[in-house]
């Protein structure tokens, strides 16, 4: 019987599916953990049904892909959540005002954390259409 460093029993974890298999990668990346660390994160590969290696892999991946290529990219990302923000409060208080309401410190918080977690995929979206517009184009507006 297999077991992890921390003791935990591996024979039950599935192997990478055939997709995983056929890619390769030649290179590898190592870090050391602590034991509680180690077993934390074999816990979250255990829930997602991965092995550990899969999961650090998608997990490491997720994580990089996220982050804002260049500043161009942070900057137009602000700039849309700052947008959604400004539209959506102007909104939501003529609205409250139409009904004879105030609109709440909650709302006010609820717009912004929105507006956060769409920033990014909205301003990459934009330089999407943006680069697929300029290539139909050949490059002029």
């Amino acid at each position: 019987m297999s077991s992890t460093r921390t003791g935990q029993n591996i024979d039950s974890q599935p192997l990478p599916n055939a997709e995983a298999r056929t890619i390769l990668r030649a290179k590898t990346v190592a870090t050391r953990l602590s034991i509680e660390e180690l077993e934390q994160v074999e816990s979250a590969a255990k829930r997602d049904g991965k092995s550990l290696a899969e999961w650090f892999r998608d997990t490491v991946l997720r994580v990089a892909r996220q982050r804002p290529a260049d500043p161009v990219e942070l900057i137009l990302a602000e700039l849309s959540a700052t947008r959604y923000m400004l539209l959506t409060l102007f909104h939501s208080t003529a609205q409250a005002a139409a009904e004879g309401k105030q609109l709440l410190p909650e709302t006010v918080l609820k717009i912004r954390d929105k507006a956060d977690a769409l920033k990014l995929q909205k301003a990459r979206k934009m330089l999407q259409d943006f680069f697929s517009q300029e290539g139909q184009n050949g490059g002029k507006s």
